[in-house]
């Protein structure tokens, strides 16, 4: 009950629409990820509100008013104006973003079609299926844009290494550890002492930090193996109990968990000090390109990409304070 209160004061709009604030309710009773209710609440608060200013009733409309939400979204100004240039930004939400928005809705109206309120969903979704000859081939509501991700070049992460050489111990071993063990965001701010073994270098990935829910073990390289034992020297300096592995140096939360916005702010920093395009999300390219690696499913599955890390990861080495040479690991 208190989240839910917690929403309604976020989007007055919600306390608003009896059924809307009953539907996050379920949601959260379920035990959904609180980012997850936080962001179907703000994609609902916004339709809310276009159905308020169109004086519509959400309860009974139909595609065209959905139409225009979505219209409102696609032309709206951007905050971040002419300083995006790109194929579905610049004017109005990304199409990434643009999608997200529209799953709240969707689903919105799926719980009302459950509960016997309406008959037909005005989102609809895309039910194409490649290979199916006889299948579905409705399309979703707004065409989805599939890029390319950003990879740095040979140059750029060379730039990126020179700065991040000047980083703290903590900051550096991060880094290697995203890159090497291809990690998300919050999977790396979430590890904590007991997931690392360091006599088979390997980190475990626990289900409930992971997007997907499925734990998973990854390897790391020499190279980072050798950054990660001297952060663990330093972390015995400020705090050595268990728990949380990376830990704030800052004054004010000395010794207290890295929440994942101080990470971000780390790696946007990083990445104006190598001068690295930055993407129209909140995220840096540096950290979409790192995410986007191929994640290892298995410790023990080869990895073609060893030589690559151990190239790649070495300028870190040789920025860190522990002296010795590094051998590089064993090919499975």
């Amino acid at each position: 009950m208190g989240s839910a209160v917690v929403l309604e004061e976020k989007w007055p709009v919600l306390g608003r629409h009896e059924r809307a604030a009953e539907w996050l309710r379920v949601w959260t009773d379920l035990g959904r990820a609180p980012r997850t209710i936080d962001a179907y609440a703000r994609g609902l608060a916004e339709y809310l509100l276009i159905c308020e200013r169109d004086d519509v009733d959400p309860m009974t409309a139909g595609r065209l008013h959905v139409a225009a939400f979505v219209k409102d979204l696609s032309t709206r100004p951007s905050r971040r104006g002419a300083n995006v240039v790109a194929l579905d930004s610049g004017a109005g939400l990304a199409n990434a973003t643009l999608q997200q928005r529209l799953v709240p809705v969707r689903l919105f109206y799926d719980y009302l079609i459950e509960e016997g309120l309406r008959e037909s969903n005005p989102v609809g979704r895309g039910r194409y299926t490649p290979g199916r000859k006889f299948g579905s081939h409705e399309r979703g509501l707004v065409p989805r844009l599939v890029k390319l991700p950003w990879i740095p070049s040979e140059q750029q992460w060379l730039d990126l290494l020179d700065v991040v050489r000047e980083e703290s111990a903590r900051n550096r071993v991060m880094l290697a550890l995203a890159y090497d063990a291809a990690l998300r965001r919050e999977e790396l701010c979430s590890l904590r002492t007991d997931d690392v073994d360091p006599a088979h270098r390997t980190l475990r990935i626990r289900a409930e930090t992971t997007k997907t829910r499925r734990e998973r073990v990854v390897p790391y390289s020499a190279p980072t193996g050798v950054l990660l034992s001297g952060y663990l020297a330093h972390r015995a300096t400020i705090s050595r109990a268990r728990g949380p592995l990376f830990l704030s140096e800052s004054r004010r939360n000395h010794g207290q968990p890295l929440s994942l916005w101080t990470w971000s702010k780390v790696v946007r920093r990083v990445a104006l000090a190598a001068d690295l395009p930055l993407t129209a999300g909140p995220y840096p390219a540096t950290v979409r390109a790192v995410h986007r690696r191929p994640r290892p499913l298995h410790p023990h599955r080869p990895r073609p990409l060893a030589h690559r890390a151990l190239r790649l990861l070495s300028p870190l080495h040789r920025g860190h304070p522990l002296p010795g040479p590094l051998e590089p690991p064993p090919l499975p």
